[in-house]
């Protein structure tokens, strides 16, 4: 399935800021999963753009805005081919023994590791007991099980949680956003020795589709290394395994290592960002309305050098 992605975000300053430096992470990933076919960054004010990869193959766009503004615009516009996800139902999956042997000879250890935002707590533990967190079965099936589990255990209630929030606020309201469904799984499943990767992208919301997570928004979710089978992604906040829905934009540890957008600026602002996504089939039209904006942050700035990072949690 071809997709066309456009995904803006606007950042307000009141008063204009002196200068912004901004990194963005918002082409999606060419691998053998999917082919991003053609991808356009629109800056305004103009900005010199350079490019590169991070540790993690993902595409990082920076610039530069070295004059007084009130105003960023990004415009991200793509078109991507997604292939259908294999049925793993026909999939031999490996049992745990020799799930470790594959492991072992990779080097996905910084997936094995606890990282900013997915730390093991009090909380986290009182969860895994929950669950019945333990090896058992064979990887995959628990996998799949625990991606349920976790869907029906929590609440999706945008606004309960901030960019930063740790995943204790989650765990103690039971309730939280895409960004916390994906840490705490991921935390969850590196306890299990399994190496875990945390994914932000796009998902496509068809008519008869129940998800939880909404339209005109970013997304998040995990990817497993299931030895034979390779990374496999779930998605918690809506119960689902990977699928051609979803539009793979950035891999990391955590949220910490794919922010789409991650910036600073000089001067003494009020800030405010907002978000409005599309995705569409390309042979889709245009629709009549665009999606709400979403305006994600609003508050006092009183340092010389403040970081902006879009909210990918708040939707």
């Amino acid at each position: 399935m071809a997709y066309s992605v456009r995904h803006t975000t606007s950042f307000q300053y009141e008063p204009a800021v002196r200068e912004s430096v901004m990194e963005v992470r918002m082409q999606p990933r060419t691998d053998f999963r999917q082919r991003c076919l053609s991808f356009s960054l629109n800056i305004d004010p103009r900005a010199n753009m350079m490019m590169y990869r991070d540790f993690y193959g993902n595409a990082v766009h920076n610039f530069d805005i070295p004059e007084r503004h009130r105003r960023i615009d990004v415009m991200a516009q793509a078109i991507v081919d997604v292939l259908p996800a294999r049925s793993l139902e026909a999939a031999a999956a490996d049992d745990w023994d020799e799930l470790d042997r594959r492991v072992a000879q990779t080097d996905y250890w910084e997936m094995l590791l606890p990282s900013h935002f997915a730390m093991p707590t009090d909380l986290l533990e009182k969860l895994a007991s929950e669950v019945d967190l333990r090896r058992r079965g064979n990887p995959l099936a628990l996998l799949q099980e625990l991606n349920t589990r976790l869907y029906e255990m929590f609440d999706y209630a945008p606004n309960t949680t901030e960019v930063d929030s740790p995943i204790d606020d989650a765990l103690k309201a039971r309730r939280g956003v895409c960004q916390d469904f994906a840490h705490i799984m991921i935390t969850l499943v590196r306890q299990l020795k399994i190496p875990c990767r945390y994914v932000s992208g796009y998902l496509y919301h068809e008519a008869k589709s129940m998800d939880r997570s909404p339209a005109g928004a970013t997304h998040a979710w995990v990817e497993a290394y299931l030895g034979e089978l390779g990374w496999v992604a779930f998605d918690p906040t809506n119960n689902l395994e990977g699928c051609d829905r979803h539009v793979r934009v950035a891999v990391g540890r955590d949220y910490s290592d794919v922010p789409p957008t991650r910036g600073v600026y000089k001067g003494e602002a009020e800030s405010e960002l907002s978000v409005v996504v599309t995705v569409l089939p390309v042979d889709a039209p245009e629709p009549e309305e665009m999606p709400r904006t979403t305006v994600i942050r609003s508050r006092s700035r009183n340092l010389e050098l403040n970081e902006d990072t879009e909210q990918q949690q708040q939707q």
